[in-house]
C-alpha cells in the first residue's frame, strides 16, 4: 500500500490533462488554432521539462496507438456511412488512394533529392506523411461544418488514404532491396492486404449488424461495448489473415453507419468519444516522445530543417498540385477545388507510421521520426490555423451546428419502422405550407423541431425550410412522402428521440418519455 499516494498524484495528473484537453475544444473555439496543436507541443515540451515522460518504449507506443487508430477509423467509418461514399465513390477512390500514392512518390522524390536522404528511408518517409485527418480541419471549424461535396470528399479521402498507407509502409518496411523484382513483390503484398483488408471489411461489417440487430442484451450499457469488441476484433482477425485491419475497421464501420439497429444513437456517441480520446492519446505520445532541445532534440541536428522543408513543399506544391489534377474531372466548384488542395492535414496516422518505422530498427529512423513531427507540427498549426479564413474567403459553405443537450427518449420492444424523421429542404413542395394543406393523407405529423426548440403541432402550424419533423407513415408510402421535404431517400429514425402516439391526421401527438 505505499505507492497509493504516487498512484493517486499520477491519476490526478492524467485526469487535469485530460481534462484540460477537453476544455481547450472550448476555449479555442475563439482562435485558429486545432486542438491537436496543443497536446503536440504541450506534450513534447512537458517531455523536456520532465525527461521521464519520454522514456516510453517504442512497442507500447505502437500497440497503443494502433488500437487508437483502430477506434478512429471506424468511427470515421460510421461518420461517413456508405451511402455518402457510394454517391462519391469515383472522387474518393481516385482523390484517396492514388493521390495517396502519388504524394508518396513525391516526397520520397524530394526527401532524396532536395535533402539527400537515403532512398529506402525517403520512401518511408513519404509514405508515413501522405495519409490525410480530416479530424484537424474539422478541430479548428468548431461548431461549423462543412456543407456540400467538399465535406464528403475530406471525410472519405482520409478514410481511403489512411489504410492505402499503412498498407504500403507494412509492405515497404519488410522489403530490404529495391529492385525490379523487390517492386513487383511490393506491389503484389500490397494489392493483396487491401483486398483482404476489403473482403473482410464487408463480411465483418455485415456480421456486425446482423449481431447487432438480432442478439438482444440485458442491459443498454453492452451494445456500444459489444461493437467496439467486434470492431477490435474484425481488425485482428484481419491482421492474421495478412490483410489490412484497419481497412477492415474502416469498411466494416461504413457498412454499419446508415442502418438501423437498437440502441444506435448510443453507440455512435460512444464511438465518437472515444475516438476524441483516442486523438488525444496519439497526440500526446507523440508529443511525448520528441526531445525539442537538448544533445538529441530535434533543434540539436538537421532533422528541423529537413522537416519545415518538406511541409512547406508538402502544403504549396505537392499537394495542391497533385489533388488539382486528380480533381480536374469532378464538379466541384474552383473554390471546393482550392479548399481541399490545402487541407489535407496530417494526423494521427502519420504518428502511428512513425512508431513502426522507429520499431522496425530502419537507419536513420529516428531522424525521419523528428522529421514526421515536424510534419505534422506545421501542418495542424499553420495549415490548420489558415483553414477558418480560408473556407470564408474561398466562399465555402459552412453551417453552424448549435449543441443540443436536451432530447426526448423513448424505447420500443419491436423495431418502428413507421417512424421517420425528415429535415425539410428550403423550396420544397412542403415548405412554407400548413400541415393542415398537406397534400397526403397518409402521414401524421408528429413532432416539429424548428431551430433546436420544440413546437407544439396543429392544423394551422406552418412548415418551414431547416425544421425537422418526426412523421408516422406506412413504409411503402414513404417514397411520395418524401418528395414533400425535398428528399429522394427515406430518413428512418433507428434511435427515435419521442415515441409519437397516432393521433387524428395533422393535429398534435404525444410522446411517451421526456429525458429532460
Amino acid at each position: 500500500m505505499n505507492d497509493v499516494s504516487p498512484f493517486a498524484t499520477v491519476v490526478l495528473l492524467v485526469a487535469a490533462v485530460g481534462l484540460a484537453a477537453v476544455l481547450s475544444h472550448r476555449v479555442l473555439e475563439r482562435f485558429p488554432i486545432p486542438a491537436p496543436a496543443l497536446f503536440l507541443i504541450g506534450a513534447a515540451a512537458a517531455s523536456d521539462i520532465w525527461p521521464a515522460l519520454g522514456d516510453l518504449p517504442a512497442v507500447h507506443l505502437e500497440r497503443v496507438v494502433t488500437i487508437a487508430l483502430v477506434v478512429i477509423l471506424f468511427d470515421g467509418g460510421m461518420q461517413i456511412g456508405w451511402r455518402k461514399v457510394r454517391a462519391n465513390a469515383g472522387a474518393i477512390v481516385w482523390i484517396g488512394a492514388a493521390g495517396t500514392l502519388l504524394t508518396a512518390a513525391a516526397l520520397a522524390a524530394a526527401a532524396h533529392l532536395i535533402f539527400g536522404l537515403d532512398w529506402r528511408i525517403a520512401l518511408l518517409l513519404g509514405t508515413a506523411l501522405s495519409p490525410t485527418d480530416p479530424a484537424v480541419v474539422f478541430s479548428v471549424l468548431g461548431r461549423r461544418q462543412i456543407a456540400g461535396r467538399s465535406g464528403v470528399l475530406l471525410q472519405g479521402e482520409s478514410g481511403a488514404n489512411d489504410p492505402v498507407g499503412i498498407a504500403l509502409l507494412v509492405v515497404l518496411l519488410g522489403t530490404t532491396h529495391f529492385t525490379a523484382a523487390a517492386a513487383g513483390s511490393v506491389a503484389w503484398a500490397f494489392a493483396t492486404q487491401l483486398l483482404i483488408g476489403a473482403a473482410f471489411g464487408v463480411a465483418g461489417g455485415l456480421g456486425l449488424l446482423w449481431f447487432m440487430r438480432s442478439v438482444l442484451l440485458p442491459a443498454a450499457g453492452l451494445y456500444s461495448l459489444r461493437v467496439l469488441m467486434c470492431a477490435l476484433a474484425i481488425y485482428a482477425i484481419t491482421t492474421l489473415a495478412h490483410g489490412s485491419g484497419f481497412l477492415a475497421v474502416l469498411v466494416a464501420g461504413m457498412m454499419v453507419g446508415d442502418q438501423r439497429a437498437p440502441y444506435k444513437t448510443e453507440i455512435e456517441r460512444f464511438h465518437s468519444a472515444l475516438a476524441n480520446l483516442a486523438e488525444i492519446v496519439a497526440f500526446v505520445m507523440l508529443g511525448l516522445t520528441i526531445q525539442i532541445s537538448g544533445a538529441h532534440g530535434i533543434t540539436d541536428g538537421n532533422a528541423l530543417g529537413i522537416g519545415l522543408g518538406l511541409a512547406v513543399l508538402l502544403a504549396v506544391l505537392i499537394r495542391p498540385v497533385l489533388a488539382g489534377i486528380l480533381l480536374w474531372r469532378t464538379d466541384l466548384t474552383r473554390g471546393e477545388r482550392l479548399f481541399i488542395c490545402w487541407t489535407g492535414l496530417k494526423g494521427a496516422v502519420p504518428i502511428l507510421l512513425g512508431v513502426f518505422i522507429l520499431q522496425a530498427g530502419v537507419p536513420d529512423a529516428r531522424r525521419a521520426y523528428e522529421i514526421i513531427f515536424v510534419v505534422v507540427a506545421f501542418s495542424v498549426i499553420v495549415q490548420g490555423g489558415a483553414v477558418p479564413a480560408l473556407a470564408r474567403r474561398l466562399g465555402i459553405p459552412l453551417h453552424t451546428v448549435n449543441p443540443r443537450p436536451w432530447g426526448m427518449n423513448a424505447r420500443f420492444e419491436e423495431e418502428p419502422d413507421s417512424l421517420h424523421r425528415f429535415t425539410i429542404a428550403p423550396g420544397a413542395p412542403a415548405d412554407g405550407t400548413t400541415v393542415a394543406d398537406l397534400p397526403s393523407d397518409d402521414l401524421w405529423v408528429s413532432v416539429l423541431i424548428r431551430q433546436g426548440r420544440l413546437v407544439t403541432v396543429t392544423a394551422d402550424t406552418t412548415l418551414h425550410g431547416g425544421d425537422e419533423i418526426l412523421i408516422l407513415a406506412e413504409p411503402e408510402t414513404l417514397d411520395d412522402i418524401a418528395k414533400l421535404f425535398g428528399h429522394t431517400a427515406t430518413h428512418p429514425v433507428a434511435d427515435p428521440p419521442a415515441a409519437p402516439q397516432p393521433r387524428p391526421r395533422r393535429f398534435r401527438s404525444r410522446w411517451l418519455d421526456r429525458d429532460l
